[in-house]
């Protein structure tokens, strides 16, 4: 019965159809079932490969790590009281425990240790735990350089050392390598509940920039983002940003690039001859999505976009493939931009990369590259010393500046497309913008 309900959801993952979401109960069975697969299948090759084999996380209710956030079972929203978890890796005998030290068992997939009755005190019963295993090395949720990885506060660290027997001082170590991969890695089935995620944000945005929503001289940019927020609750799913559309035409000048996060005029009436765009992504069974695509709005008598504008999207293609054919498994996020970046500019582009990992969070941690106010390279401290690994996903998320005579300006063509890299290299999760969205869409008429 269980192979046939896996079956039967994943076909109806597969289903390119926007509308066809979950029920609330048949995501739980989804959420429940990746978890278990990550637990028993991922997690332990992840603590082979960065030789912890204890990891503990603790967390309070609503002050969660952002990485025990993602370890909860569905029916768990948060954390309760305080929550510790703890997984212990015997590489020998090939098993991994996963063990709770709280007065539940955490779902299905983590026994509760804790037998308040017989042990009062919680740590202390941790300390047990930890006595008993005596591992090599104790993980914690502390890190410097990836803010997802550093979900231990202070309060808890210092309570958890004091308590902690003196001869594991020297064992305690940072997690962030186990954490970051843990939070990057995806697996097999999770890439094909993604291509379902990416197919419906890219519906709701075809559906957006066209004449269902916008009508031209009416409609304004606001109330399209509006629109597809309200889209997004329909649907019963959520989004983890506000939607954002703007708009480029003929007679403004190019601004700063922050104008496309912050300062954007609200209301700009939506007109014919606009060249439009969007950045939006939707929260989904515990995956998210992030995606920027660009349509136009036909003058009268017009049945296709300018030519300058078809060329720009081509550019901002092209500069995609520069990205993209540079994703070698070990490059650090700056090797990756500093190529990308100098063969486009070769190739006489003006491009600029700002690429991001995308999966459990929206920002989320892995390999960064780029930021759109660090086309240098970035910082130790957002993680340019990390380096690619498969079975990842990335917003490929960039513009490439074009001029337009036409115009008699310079406009930006933004992009931003998910992306797995994998054993057999990169792919786009379920396609890219290659042609301008049109507003209206062209109809064939019958007759003379």
């Amino acid at each position: 019965m269980k192979y046939l309900l896996t079956l039967l959801l994943y076909l109806f993952l597969t289903d390119a159809n926007a509308q066809q979401i979950l029920s609330e109960e048949q995501r739980a069975t989804v959420i429940d079932e990746l978890l278990a697969n990550r637990f028993n299948n991922l997690l332990p090759e992840l603590m082979d490969q960065t030789d912890i084999d204890m990891w503990i996380l603790i967390s309070r209710e609503y002050n969660e790590d952002p990485v025990l956030r993602t370890m909860l079972p569905a029916k768990w929203l948060n954390a309760r009281r305080r929550t510790i978890l703890v997984f212990y890796r015997d590489k020998v005998k090939n098993t991994i425990e996963k063990l709770a030290v709280a007065r539940y068992n955490v779902g299905k997939n983590i026994a509760s240790a804790w037998d308040k009755e017989k042990e009062p005190n919680q740590w202390k019963r941790l300390m047990q735990l930890i006595e008993e295993r005596n591992p090599k090395q104790v993980g914690l949720n502390f890190s410097k350089d990836h803010n997802i990885a550093d979900g231990l506060d202070k309060t808890d660290y210092d309570e958890f050392m004091q308590n902690l027997p003196k001869k594991f001082h020297k064992k305690v170590v940072s997690a962030e390598q186990l954490a970051v991969r843990w939070i990057e890695t995806r697996t097999a089935r999770e890439m094909v509940i993604y291509n379902q995620l990416v197919d419906i944000t890219h519906d709701i945005i075809a559906e957006a920039f066209s004449e269902k929503v916008i009508t031209p001289g009416v409609t304004t940019t606001t109330e399209v983002e509006w629109w597809m927020r309200q889209k997004v609750t329909n649907l019963g799913l959520e989004t983890w940003f506000h939607p954002t559309v703007d708009v480029q035409r003929s007679k403004e000048e190019l601004v700063s690039h922050l104008y496309s996060f912050s300062g954007r005029p609200d209301d700009m009436v939506i007109l014919p001859g606009d060249l439009l765009h969007c950045d939006f992504g939707i929260t989904y069974l515990r995956l998210n999505t992030d995606c920027q695509e660009l349509a136009y709005v036909l003058k009268p008598n017009e049945k296709e976009a300018p030519k300058f504008l078809v060329e720009g999207l081509a550019a901002g293609n092209k500069v995609q493939d520069f990205l993209t054919t540079n994703m070698v498994k070990g490059r650090t996020g700056n090797e990756i931009l500093a190529k990308a970046l100098s063969e486009a500019k070769t190739a006489g582009l003006k491009p600029s990369i700002y690429t991001h990992p995308l999966g459990m969070y929206g920002h989320s941690a892995g390999t960064t590259i780029g930021m759109w106010d660090s086309q240098g390279g970035v910082m130790k401290d957002d993680g340019e010393n990390y380096p690619l690994n498969p079975n990842t996903v990335y917003a490929i998320e960039l513009n490439t500046t074009i001029t337009i005579p036409e115009w008699k300006r310079d406009i930006r063509i933004m992009l931003e497309e998910a992306g797995f890299y994998g054993d057999d290299g990169f792919r786009y999760v379920n396609g890219r913008q290659t042609e301008l969205l049109l507003i209206p869409r062209i109809k064939m008429h019958q007759g003379n």
